[in-house]
């Protein structure tokens, strides 16, 4: 009877720990598909990253072009060498779509 006590008292305590079946872990802030969406970018024809489209409305991204310091979501940086990541844009079915603005960057 005593096994069964000390069972029970485990499992109650180790099932706040454990994910429920089928529970996806929420992926990290700003970012989509392990990259983050902030830092240094160069735009490429071919290989990119991430496929952009720009948008005026209803983004996905909101993002604010800066000369230094891309250090918080949505702030980009844009180069010819030593990218965070690289971008190429499209016209349609984009891995995600921004919005450039000129104040407030980040997610919607």
């Amino acid at each position: 009877m005593a096994r069964i006590w000390h069972f029970a008292l485990a499992a109650t305590l180790l099932a706040p720990a454990l994910p429920a079946m089928g529970d996806e872990p929420e992926p990290a802030p700003c970012t989509l598909n392990g990259i983050k969406l902030f830092g240094r970018v160069k735009v490429v024809e071919s290989f990119p990253d991430l496929e952009i489209q720009a948008v005026s409305s209803f983004p996905d991204l909101k993002v604010l072009p800066v000369n230094s310091f891309p250090d918080s979501c949505g702030k980009w940086q844009f180069v010819e060498s030593f990218p965070d990541f690289t971008v190429k844009f499209v016209s349609s079915f984009p891995d995600i779509k921004v919005q450039f603005v000129e104040s407030f960057p980040g997610e919607p």
